[in-house]
């Protein structure tokens, strides 16, 4: 069946996304696998509006345009937030966090009716996103961050539902706080490592690792370097932020977060125990989305899930997502660079659902 999925992505490749990899997973074995396009398609983006533009190509076309394989590194933008969550709840089996107890107790001066349930389910009020690169341009990560744990309150607190990455930077940092550990040093002691997920991490080019691996994303003429972001975060806060945050960040290849995927899928693993994944992806009540929401994941959310009713995972802005459907037995991944070298393609959602209903024939 990996021949279906391969040409499903073919037919995405290059007008959706530049790169494409997904596997599929039914009850714990791969059972189609495919790898689709170029890592680097363009060295720079063109105009698509106006007298210089040029219908129909988004960039020029690189002189080194490296093949997608199954082992290549995406940046997985909002499915960060799902380790995030991770690290989160293995700190409450420890007693070291409570999820309703008010955050204030670690950022002093928070609003006292925000709680790290709130945080995760996005009900705490705040405002979807915060640019502080362009707030604070002459200031470092901790500075930035300080001002991001500032954020007020503008929005009804305990619902409706307000997706917020702000609201995520706040429970990494409280995570960080609680384990007197960074961020993506948490990450790895009690998610990566414990799950052996060797390729997945921060900063991997800046951490040492191989950019030869890792998909491009967007032009971005302000960053240093030439070309089209690679191994760099793509998301803007989150690199105002020093590249580790609790709302995006990580780099993984498609076999990691598979890995991950069925952790939480067969009860927590190493990772967790079995009644926090139970609470992580039970339906937390929270209104006015159109899908349901568990603890940092999204139940139901019918931009990923296609005919998965009922399964559970999230989405990245640069075209990734992980869907876990335990009633199935299954488990999709679906890797893009769908912002290279531009944001704004039509066609991503159509493809996550299609790669969804793909795996619902891998049904036994």
């Amino acid at each position: 069946m990996s021949d279906r999925l391969e040409r499903l992505l073919a037919a995405a490749v290059p007008k959706v996304c530049p790169a494409a990899v997904a596997l599929i997973a039914a009850h714990g074995t791969v059972t189609a696998a495919a790898a689709v396009g170029e890592l680097v398609r363009y060295a720079d983006a063109v105009p698509t509006t106006g007298s210089d533009a040029v219908p129909g190509a988004p960039g020029t076309l690189a002189a080194d345009r490296p093949p997608a394989r199954r082992d290549s590194v995406f940046d997985l933008a909002s499915v960060s937030k799902l380790c995030t969550t991770a690290a989160v709840l293995s700190l409450t089996e420890e007693g070291l966090l409570d999820l309703d107890e008010p955050v204030r107790s670690w950022l002093p001066g928070a609003d006292p009716r925000i709680t790290l349930r709130r945080l995760l389910t996005h009900t705490a009020g705040l405002t979807p996103t915060r640019r502080i690169d362009l707030e604070l341009p002459q200031a470092g990560p901790d500075e930035r961050m300080a001002a991001m744990l500032t954020t007020p309150v503008t929005g009804p607190v305990g619902g409706p539902y307000l997706y917020s990455d702000v609201g995520m930077v706040m429970a990494g940092r409280i995570a960080e706080l609680a384990a007197s550990a960074p961020l993506d040093v948490l990450v790895r002691a009690r998610i990566t490592d414990v799950l052996g997920l060797g390729g997945t991490g921060y900063r991997p080019v800046g951490g040492g690792g191989p950019a030869e691996r890792v998909a491009a994303t967007e032009f971005r003429p302000e960053r240093p370097g030439p070309g089209c972001v690679r191994g760099e975060v793509h998301d803007e806060t989150a690199h105002a932020l020093g590249g580790v945050a609790g709302h995006a960040g990580l780099f993984a290849p498609a076999d990691d977060l598979l890995a991950f995927g069925e952790a939480l899928r067969l009860g927590g693993g190493a990772m967790l125990s079995s009644s926090s994944v139970a609470e992580m992806t039970r339906d937390q009540g929270a209104e006015g989305a159109a899908f349901r929401h568990g603890l940092g994941v999204r139940i139901g959310d019918p931009g990923i899930v296609g005919p998965l009713s009922g399964a559970y995972g999230h989405s990245g802005f640069t075209g990734t997502s992980l869907v876990v459907d335990p009633a199935r037995g299954l488990t999709v991944v679906l890797l893009t660079n769908a912002v290279h070298p531009v944001r704004g393609r039509p066609g991503m959602r159509e493809l996550r659902c299609a790669v969804a209903a793909e795996a619902l024939r891998h049904v036994a």
